[in-house]
């Protein structure tokens, strides 16, 4: 039913601003933000992308061990104006200007889950498994100039397991505005409490299995973050681009037995083929 639901929410969104969406004759991205993939070269139609990365991260929520992982990166897109509908990975979304000052995104995609084998040492032993879920994701940045130098940013996640939202502004380095370049965002985050207990609560079952201490967690607060996004076209084709992420969480999911760790990293480097 959910899925529904969510389906009926993004046709709902993509209906309502389609018809106001302004055209720009004389780009190839849909915004200059290193951020965002766009494989359409300005055309409408459709775009493909194709690609791989390698990502170096955190092996869970709260862990203190870190793993290298190599990830399909790229994405099947349609334009059509000022308007992308995507499919990348298990994600299936749309993403359009309201003007040129505004960029809404919104995707229905799965949570990532977490197995007890995602520790090596034995650190998750007895918490059980947690399956993947679909989520909402709505996102929107608006822009303090037409040239997308400095933004403001928010992003409001619904998930079978509990609500997130973030807030935060960016910041684009680089003269050239055709996506390339480079971009960072200084961001807070809060969460509800079933979603703060999804990730770093330890339930009396759990705690039985475990022997981890009993941990009930309320809403609020969950951590204050930084990310960097680079890209490059190397010629027409090819592309390259980086992502380092670090989210420092708050006191009370640092005082979480599940949190090994006071913060939680990523760096991924990858190279697309442009179709």
């Amino acid at each position: 039913m959910k899925k529904f639901i969510y389906l009926a929410v993004l046709l709902f969104i993509h209906t309502t601003f389609n018809n106001t969406a302004l055209a720009q004759e004389d780009k190839t991205v849909l915004v200059p933000l290193p951020s965002i993939d766009d494989f359409t070269k300005g055309e409408d139609g459709w775009a493909f992308g194709l690609g791989v990365g390698l990502e170096y991260e955190s092996a869970y929520e709260g862990s203190d061990e870190f793993g290298l992982e190599a990830q399909p990166a790229g994405a099947v897109q349609w334009r059509s104006g000022d308007n992308i509908y995507y499919f990348a990975g298990e994600a299936f979304g749309w993403r359009g200007l309201l003007n040129d000052q505004w960029l809404l995104d919104a995707l229905i995609g799965f949570e990532e889950g977490r197995e007890e084998s995602d520790s090596d040492d034995g650190r998750l032993d007895g918490l059980g498994n947690q399956e993947e879920g679909y989520e909402l994701v709505l996102q929107a940045r608006r822009s303090f100039t037409q040239d997308w130098r400095y933004w403001l940013v928010s992003r409001f996640v619904a998930s079978e397991n509990g609500n997130l939202a973030l807030f935060g502004v960016g910041r684009r380095f680089g003269e050239q505005t055709d996506g390339t370049g480079s971009e960072i965002n200084l961001v807070f985050v809060v969460h509800d409490s079933e979603y703060a207990n999804n990730g770093f609560g330890v339930d009396a079952m759990q705690s039985a299995s475990s022997g981890l201490e009993e941990t009930n967690l309320s809403g609020g607060l969950r951590s204050f973050g930084i990310d960097y996004n680079y890209r490059q076209n190397l010629n027409s084709d090819w592309q390259i681009y980086g992502e380092a992420l670090f989210e420092y969480f708050s006191s009370e999911v640092r005082d979480s037995p599940i949190a090994r760790s006071d913060y939680e990293a990523e760096v991924g480097l990858g190279v697309i083929y442009k179709f």
